[in-house]
């Protein structure tokens, strides 16, 4: 690839709204593709320029998209993309999956289960990609199922970002991890936010289903921020939510990276006592149909500086280097590299948002 080459961008139809805003704030364009589906269901995908020695971005959450497709048609659009931009002799592809389906499914917690985790990351491997970017995995033991370099990027800068920016920090809150797993993450919260840190114990009768059995943690008296990577059903926080309430806590607050918002999840949350819930966009959520109570924070800029820094062979662990400081919002001093992008072209494949 050329030193003054730009990367090129492609999307599947799972998060298109995302990868254009990535392509805008690299002043470059999505790469013209089609993809869509035969009549039998079957993906179909069509690169339609030139990718022959370039540098190839494929950004596609692994959910469910806003034309209808399964989160199973995402991950075929992912894989089939990245094997004929490896059949078109591209340079190096990198899959940017800001939603890593699956990620749930990372170990065996009884007989005769898979570990859909490491499956998904064989068959990214076995279609040709050779790097993976994501944000906030589920597990981080996940990075391992690779033999590739995995950029596992941070949305909490950005959400904590917005939290100072209402007023939410220091001793008038408290941080709260809604599990013992994820106490590190509150943990990262609570010291960019400075302030206390609670947890609440729950059991899980069964999946999607669950229980609070304690809180420890100071939280009377306290505007209670529950932190999570993903919320899913919404019944583990909405749950949350009541304990805290009755323990005290003035208002409560819930942020996560990832808002899959499965079943009745906005109706739960939307009758459970949380004020707010901020989310990011690494799936292809839209406020306005969500309600008043929900906030949707783009990491759009993250993921083109990571982009950026790839392509340049530059550290990505730099943009996350400070902890009290939002990660690098703006150029880093590659303007030759680029340029003001052509005008876009918009594949008949992809969905408008």
């Amino acid at each position: 690839m050329s030193a003054n080459q730009k990367p090129l961008l492609f999307s599947g139809n799972s998060n298109v709204g995302l990868a254009r805003e990535i392509a805008q704030r690299m002043d470059t364009r999505l790469g013209n593709a089609l993809v869509d589906k035969f009549k039998n269901e079957e993906c179909r995908i069509e690169i339609r320029e030139n990718v022959r020695g370039a540098e190839v971005f494929v950004i596609q959450s692994v959910c469910r998209a806003p034309n209808g497709n399964s989160v199973n048609d995402s991950l075929m659009e992912l894989l089939i993309m990245i094997d004929a931009l490896r059949r078109a002799s591209a340079y190096r592809i990198t899959a940017v999956v800001p939603y890593y389906g699956y990620a749930k499914q990372d170990k065996k917690s009884k007989g005769r289960e898979p570990i859909s985790a490491k499956l998904i990351a064989n068959l990214i491997e076995k279609a040709g990609a050779a790097r993976l970017v994501t944000l906030d995995l589920h597990a981080a033991q996940i990075q391992g199922f690779f033999d590739l370099p995995v950029d596992n990027l941070l949305a909490a800068p950005t959400l904590c970002s917005h939290l100072k920016a209402q007023g939410l920090e220091g001793n008038q809150i408290v941080v709260v991890s809604p599990d013992a797993g994820g106490v590190p993450r509150a943990e990262t919260f609570a010291k960019k936010l400075r302030s206390t840190l609670a947890i609440v114990f729950k059991r899980r009768p069964e999946p999607d289903v669950s229980e609070v059995t304690e809180i420890v943690g100071d939280v009377a008296g306290k505007t209670a921020v529950v932190v999570d990577d993903m919320i899913s059903t919404g019944g583990t926080l909405a749950k949350a939510a009541e304990a805290l309430r009755r323990r005290g806590a003035t208002r409560v607050y819930t942020c996560a990276t990832h808002g899959i918002f499965a079943g009745d999840a906005v109706r739960v949350l939307n009758e459970s006592p949380i004020e707010k819930i901020i989310v990011t966009n690494t799936l292809p959520n839209i406020e306005a149909t969500l309600g008043p109570k929900f906030r949707v924070l783009s990491i759009a800029q993250i993921l083109a500086d990571a982009i950026k820094r790839i392509t340049a062979n530059r550290s990505v662990s730099e943009l996350f280097a400070k902890d009290d400081e939002p990660p690098v919002l703006g150029p880093i001093g590659l303007p030759d590299l680029f340029t003001p992008a052509t005008p876009a072209v918009t594949a008949s494949g992809y969905l408008e948002r």
